[in-house]
């Protein structure tokens, strides 16, 4: 699929944005903890429990020059940002973390690692798609696995990743949203016997902040 047809965005010094906003971290490791998020907007893995289906196509998304993005960033005074999607990797984030790591900040990715790697972070975050092949350069630099889980034959699939990750990977398992009530439970049951899964809420969605 051919990602973007501008060629702005080669280099990545304009990228298409589809929202950037101050708030909180809602799930997984960083839970809790401030950030500004720039959510970049195409995918092509269109997961049917996706939350955010209007970021697939990244047609949808203007391109929004990367510079005026960073400095956004840094009024912010967040200190760190979350690079999100959609697919964040279908574009190029080179430029957008130089420009941000020369402003100081922890740079956290959050994708699927279906596409190569692009950008230098502090922290990675997989969270895989069953059928979708992992980048293996992603799998190598993975530091939490977060797994939706939408029944339990989601198990196998995340034990076969928690597998191929680094043995320092945090490993979570969370409800798909409009399943929890669910999904909970087992996630619960699995953990007690499996101790090295922690469960991850979407807590930004309990305290309905974005």
């Amino acid at each position: 699929m051919e990602f973007c047809n501008d060629p702005r965005a080669a280099d990545g010094t304009w990228l298409p944005v589809m929202e950037e906003f101050y708030s909180l971290q809602g799930e997984g490791h960083h839970t809790g903890k401030a950030a500004y998020f720039i959510r970049i907007g195409g995918c092509d893995n269109a997961c049917q429990w996706c939350d955010i289906k209007e970021s697939w196509n990244v047609q949808d998304f203007p391109l929004r020059n990367t510079d005026e993005v960073v400095k956004r960033a840094i009024a912010s005074k967040a200190g760190s940002a979350v690079v999100t999607g959609g697919e964040p990797l279908l574009a190029n984030l080179n430029y957008l973390c130089s420009e941000l790591k020369n402003a100081g900040f922890r740079l956290f990715l959050e994708t699927s690692g279906s596409e190569p790697l692009s950008g230098k972070w502090d922290w990675i975050c997989l969270s895989p798609k069953k059928n979708v092949p992992v980048q293996e350069n992603i799998i190598k630099k993975t530091n939490e696995l977060k797994v939706v889980v939408l029944n339990d034959s989601y198990f196998a699939f995340a034990e076969e990743l928690a597998d191929r990750v680094p043995e320092t990977t945090l490993l979570y398992l969370q409800p798909e949203w409009s399943r929890r009530q669910q999904v909970i439970p087992l996630i619960v049951e699995y953990i007690k016997s499996n101790p090295k899964w922690v469960i991850s809420l979407q807590s930004h969605k309990y305290m309905n902040i974005p």
